[in-house]
């Protein structure tokens, strides 16, 4: 064995890689280095976009880690050549192994091992996630599931901006992956941005600056290989590249002023459009009538029916099923005045009522016999944890009204339910730490249908009044004194239902006020908000004198349902009054004998306006067939839930199939269709090597068509091809232009040797090479390599293919050599050349041929 073959042998060792130009060569590590800090610096500018999105700065471990990671995948995928399939697998592998300790930690074992339940959310999570956060009133919380969005974001934009940073011949595609994650964070923010300038500029310079340092460094590299450069020359290039530098950088901060000024100065401000204004609300509570009408019926229906249990229920703790604030003298109900309002209701999350003071309490709900699908709940509520065979359905239906603090289950309340509610209670504040307090100012709905005469009856109740908490009490304290109780029932007096403008007219129209928690709550707040008190009203329960509560357990009756007023106070929030006569305060039959005189009940029908046209069915036969109707197509959501799961997962699959074979196809019509026939020829057999170099075959960029001949024949043990490398070569150089049923006939030999050439392979190195991106590399460096060889960087590029060559013959075996020696002599003969991609000028490939 010679020393030159000892030379020339590789090492047997395990060796590493730097990544790879764009010819094939070893980028130098501070062009490396660069490329990744830049790419992480972009990307940190989404990470820094999702602060306003997230209530603390948990989401930083999801998204800071998806970007390390998605660096570091795309820094190996460089380094050791893996094509898009080996890369994607990575990606996927890595998603669901550090998935679970980096977006989902409350559900892996230990923080870290991913459990099954970790697999199903981020399975899911895939599809889900982006709704469920954008359905979720920001800011939302990290426990929730929501930090997967922010992980899958900067996973696989670190991976595409780093591998196009790396491996892309021209780098500013590296920046397109990076600005379409910056714009996915604003879509999926809040209108509110974290620091719109900062993110701004700060990706506009690092941009610019990076494109403008790696063309300064590639420029000078390409001007150092010129051998015939002396002195002079390299000093030149250098201080040309100082003065673009500085130039470059004297842009960058005029650029940066000339926009932080505009910004400060610009008036109005530019509206910031984000998906969350454009997502339809995912529950409309005004489709259910207002549960103050079903008042009276649980009072005479379910007086002992237990409609649900409380464990844990703090003393003068108070019950809410629903709170009202928007009268249109038929009903009081919740207002519909879009987001802020008591009818916005969002899905339930873990971080609710955020600023909220009080005692942290845990309180447990079990459903008996409590329809509809409002949800009690007390005080203000952080998380509500479902348990039972219906958990899950309760779960994905709950949402929660931060505005009242109610919530609801779109799925219904059903027997055998039950939840934990984590909550803070806050007790009542005094009268003396209310005595100097302002009401609240409160943007309230309007009210409409209020009788006259309830204006004067304030004013009059509240004429010695001073304060505001005094004017309150006034009016709670008239009601409560003056008026009497009765329910309307078989042994009361009687007391007609509803509360519409009818009702409440003739409540303070008799010689007695008469009347329970209904009535009486709704005169309190109709007559606060006459005189500019914020006020609503609240249904639920509490324990009371009449019916205290029983050990820690608390037990919900139609018997004790009450109604109160709540009016807000400046920093202290809503405050609760009741207005309602004591039970036993009954009226004085002498004065009222409603039974004697049935003439009353004539001239006073309950008003028909009580029954609006939008109420549900009040036939049974009606309910049930929309029961019925209803039943039948339950199956439609998780049919169309898990089939669109299916449809996303087969649609990511073959996004790279679908994607790299239009490339591909484009590729080879423009090639098939020059307009040169020589061209047509040229790009038929530059359809050939990139078939082989997708199936991994060692074709040196820069190689005439009889190297490349010998490489791809061995490889593939196909003989034709040193023949077709020859014909390719006589019909490019010859005199005249081949006849097109020539340019056929050829095209007609390059797809049945490549089909040959797959027939040799697996069907795994098939699927590997359509999604190689090996040819398309190839293809830009060898534009690059093929410039004009008057020229400094034409000189460049034929010292380099000289030097590839050269490796390539001496690495080969014996055997391959002589026969790359032949080729190369039949080459030559001919005028053979390297491929152009079916542009190049005949004159280019004979100097291409020249060159070889």
């Amino acid at each position: 064995m010679t020393d030159a073959t000892r030379t020339a042998r590789p090492s047997r060792g395990v060796r590493t890689r730097r990544p790879a130009g764009p010819a094939g060569e070893a980028r130098p590590t501070r062009v490396v280095v660069l490329d990744l800090v830049v790419a992480a610096l972009l990307l940190a500018v989404t990470v820094i976009g999702f602060a306003t999105t997230f209530d603390g700065p948990q989401y930083l471990v999801a998204a800071v880690g998806g970007l390390v990671l998605g660096l570091a995948l795309a820094s190996a995928g460089a380094r050791w050549g893996w094509g898009v399939l080996r890369l994607a697998g990575a990606t996927a592998l890595s998603y669901i192994v550090l998935g679970g300790a980096l977006a989902l930690p409350h559900t892996a074992l230990l923080g870290v091992v991913p459990t099954l339940d970790t697999l199903r959310q981020l399975a899911l999570g895939i599809v889900t996630s982006w709704k469920q956060l954008l359905t979720t009133v920001p800011p939302v919380a990290a426990a929730d599931g929501h930090l997967i969005v922010p992980f899958i974001l900067t996973l696989v934009g670190g991976v595409l901006t780093g591998s196009l940073a790396l491996r892309a011949r021209r780098p500013a595609w590296a920046l397109l992956p990076a600005l379409v994650v910056l714009v996915a964070s604003i879509l999926f923010g809040t209108p509110q941005p974290t620091a719109p300038l900062l993110e701004g500029i700060a990706f506009a310079v690092v941009a610019v600056a990076w494109l403008s340092l790696r063309q300064a460094w590639d420029g000078d590299r390409a001007a150092v290989r010129v051998e015939s450069a002396g002195a002079s020359d390299a000093a030149s290039v250098r201080s040309s590249r100082t003065r673009r530098l500085i130039a470059g950088g004297a842009v960058l901060a005029v650029a940066a002023g000339a926009g932080v000024a505009t910004a400060a100065f610009a008036s109005p401000p530019v509206p910031r459009y984000i998906l969350r204004d454009f997502v339809i609300p995912p529950f409309d509570i005004n489709r259910y009538p207002s549960p103050l009408q079903a008042y009276r019926g649980y009072v005479r229906d379910d007086a002992d029916t237990t409609l649900f249990t409380v464990t844990g229920l703090p003393e003068d703790g108070r019950v809410r099923l629903a709170t009202m604030d928007a009268y249109d003298g038929i009903v009081y109900n919740v207002a519909d005045d879009g987001a802020g309002s008591s009818s916005a209701f969002t899905p339930v999350r873990s971080n609710m009522s955020p600023d909220a003071n009080g005692t942290p309490t845990t309180l447990r709900f079990e459903i008996r016999d409590l329809p509809g699908v409002w949800l009690p709940d007390v005080g203000s509520p952080r998380d509500i944890t479902f348990d039972g065979a219906r958990a899950d359905e309760l779960a994905r239906s709950a949402h929660f009204n931060d505005a009242t603090g109610t919530a609801v289950v779109a799925a219904g309340l059903a027997p055998g339910d039950a939840y934990t509610l984590d909550t803070v209670v806050a007790a009542p504040p005094s009268d003396a730490a209310l005595a100097d307090v302002p009401f609240a100012s409160l943007k309230m709905p309007k009210q409409t249908g209020i009788p006259e005469k309830v204006a004067d009856l304030a004013s009059t109740a509240t004429a010695d009044a001073e304060t505001p908490i005094a004017r309150a009490r006034a009016l709670e304290s008239w009601l409560h004194t003056d008026g009497f109780f009765s329910h309307g029932l078989a042994d009361d007096v009687i007391s007609l239902s509803g509360h519409g403008a009818s009702r409440i007219t003739s409540l303070f129209a008799s010689d007695q006020m008469i009347g329970d928690d209904e009535q009486y709550a709704v005169a309190m707040a109709l007559m606060a908000t006459q005189l500019g008190m914020p006020a609503r009203v609240v249904m639920g329960w509490h324990p009371d004198k009449d019916d205290p509560q029983d050990g820690a357990v608390f037990t919900a009756t139609g018997d004790n349902l009450h109604a109160w007023v709540e009016i807000a106070f400046e920093g202290y929030g809503w405050v609760p009054f009741d207005p309602t006569p004591d039970e036993d305060n009954q009226p004085n039959d002498q004065t009222t004998k409603p039974r004697a005189n049935p003439k009353p009940q004539v001239l006073q029908p309950p008003p028909p306006a009580q029954e609006p046209a939008d109420l549900p069915p009040a036939i049974a036969e009606d309910r049930e067939q929309d029961d019925e109707q209803d039943a039948g197509i339950d199956w439609l959501g998780p049919v169309l839930l898990y089939g669109g799961t299916a449809l996303g997962v087969i649609a990511l699959l073959a996004a790279p199939f679908i994607v790299m074979g239009v490339i591909k196809g484009t590729r080879r019509a423009r090639r098939r269709g020059a307009a040169r026939p020589a061209d047509r020829i040229s790009g038929g057999w530059d359809e050939l090597v990139d078939s082989a170099v997708d199936l991994r075959a060692p074709v040196a960029v820069g190689a005439t068509r009889a190297e490349s001949a010998v490489v791809v024949g061995t490889a593939f043990d196909e003989p034709r091809v040193a023949a077709l490398a020859t014909r390719a070569d006589r019909e490019v150089y010859g005199p005249d232009d081949p006849a097109p049923d020539e340019v056929e006939a050829f095209w007609r030999e390059v797809d049945d040797i490549v089909g040959g050439m797959k027939g040799t392979t697996t069907r795994w190195q098939r699927i590997r090479a359509r999604l190689s991106l090996r040819s398309l590399r190839r293809g830009g460096a060898r534009a690059w390599a093929g410039a004009d060889g008057g020229s400094p960087a034409g000189a460049v590029g034929a010292a380099r293919i000289d030097g590839v060559r050269r490796a390539i013959v001496a690495a080969m075996p014996a055997r391959l050599r002589r026969r790359g020696a032949a080729g190369n002599g039949a080459g030559s003969a001919g005028g053979g050349g390297f491929a152009s991609d079916g542009g190049a000028t005949r004159a280019g490939e004979a100097q291409n041929g020249a060159d070889g």
